[in-house]
């Protein structure tokens, strides 16, 4: 019979990062050290495996800290070049401030298996210099490479500034470089030390969340993520949080671990977005999957005719709003999502028989991955009024008017024709 003896602290630490779903022994919490007993060695070696991969990955927490904490030292709220904001060890705000003294908000997502996976950058501008300088990091990306997020950080910043003219802010020449004192240094000589303080804070907590890197249930942390969230949906984040622990344990995890990050952060932003504040649209999961979206557009321009056709089919009975289905791959940010109308049924507004809509941003060829879920919302919603809809009011009452199949067909034609035939663009006075 093989026998390992573990520090009690050390394995309880180790099972509630690891993402087991079962106990890898029989532990008593008021005794120091306790066996382990297993009469397979394989399950042994299991063990050690992830006890190192434990050890690896709370060392990469610790590096990536340090390059936050360095990246919001130099790029402080009053620099006047570039501007980094942590929010969490999940998610960078930065602003870019151009040649002319606009800024431009740029979005870095960090993944919990970092820097094996590359974070994700992204932007909500439309100047085209700095969405092209957000797709050139993409793809220059390099996996496990040391300070990742720093170089990254630093490749960005020399491409706005080239690209938009600008001189590159000196600081850059010696970055990976610089360093800041941190009261978690000698953390390798007092490893367990660390290990029993984590666990005495967490000794309650038997549903410690392993799914999402940095998640921290403090409620400080918890207030910073309900500015500009109400309560009801903030509700909804923690329950698809849950459940995407759950499924993690089980290994039931459906879709990707990058697109669901991203997707919840999506979800996040559109939850604290103005437009959906003021009630102009909103958002529900069909069976609580971030990757089936329901969308109701509930305002629209109110000089246009599809708002007059809205407000009848409301003294009608009906819902007096659109309802459209976003569906995403696990593929996602890189494919775009499949979006169709769900009801009324629509004339004109670019909207193709099923219900599929005529967008080349939601092609693969127009997609990317810059784009945001809440920006393709309320460009939708600006096409069926630019594109002058108007409800079907003698085929809106049919049942199956629209469906997915339908849909699917008539999109894929589109995108043959435009394929072989190009997009045309309108002006900017256009629209």
């Amino acid at each position: 019979m093989a026998v390992v003896v573990v520090k009690c602290s050390t394995l309880n630490l180790l099972e509630r990062t690891s993402g087991c779903a079962r106990r890898l022994g029989a532990f008593n919490k008021h005794s120091e050290r306790k066996e382990y007993k297993n009469n397979n060695s394989a399950e042994i070696e299991c063990f050690f495996f992830r006890f190192y991969a434990f050890r690896r990955q709370m060392s990469a927490f610790q590096g990536l800290k340090k390059e936050i904490r360095v990246l919001e030292k130099v790029f402080h709220p009053k620099h006047e070049r570039f501007r980094v904001k942590a929010n969490g060890l999940d998610e960078l705000s930065c602003r870019f401030l151009g040649a002319n003294g606009e800024q431009f908000v740029i979005h870095c997502n960090i993944y919990e298996s970092y820097p094996c996976v590359v974070p994700m950058w992204f932007t909500e501008a439309d100047e085209t210099s700095v969405v092209e300088s957000v797709e050139k990091i993409a793809e220059n990306q390099h996996e496990n490479a040391e300070k990742l997020l720093t170089k990254m950080t630093k490749h960005l910043i020399e491409e706005l500034c080239r690209r938009q003219s600008l001189d590159i802010p000196h600081v850059l020449e010696g970055l990976e470089s610089i360093q800041i004192e941190d009261d978690c240094e000698d953390a390798g000589s007092n490893r367990d030390e660390d290990d029993d303080e984590i666990l005495d804070e967490e000794d309650d907590n038997e549903e410690y969340d392993n799914y999402e890197m940095g998640e921290d249930t403090s409620s400080q942390e918890k207030k910073e993520d309900l500015n500009g969230i109400s309560k009801e949906n903030f509700a909804v984040l923690e329950k698809l949080r849950l459940n995407q622990r759950d499924e993690h344990l089980k290994g039931t995890v459906s879709g990707s671990v990058q697109a669901s990050d991203r997707l919840m952060k999506e979800l996040r932003e559109v939850y604290r977005s103005d437009s959906f504040k003021k009630g102009l649209y909103h958002v529900t999961l069909n069976d609580d999957s971030l990757y089936d979206w329901m969308i109701e557009i509930l305002k629209v321009d109110p000089d246009s005719s599809l708002h007059k056709d809205l407000i009848q089919l409301k003294n009608k009975g009906g819902k007096g709003n659109i309802t459209l289905n976003m569906t995403f791959t696990d593929k996602f940010p890189f494919e775009p999502p499949f979006v169709r109308v769900i009801c009324p049924v629509l004339n004109a507004g670019y909207v193709l028989s099923g219900g599929a809509i005529c967008m080349e941003l939601l092609t693969t060829q127009g997609w990317s991955s810059a784009y945001s879920i809440e920006s393709v919302i309320v460009q939708i919603s600006a096409t069926l009024v630019k594109g002058k809809a108007r409800i079907n009011f003698k085929e809106n009452n049919k049942p199956d008017a629209y469906n997915m199949a339908r849909a699917q067909q008539s999109f894929r034609s589109l995108v043959q024709i435009h394929e072989r035939n190009g997009w045309f663009t309108p002006p900017k006075d256009e629209g």
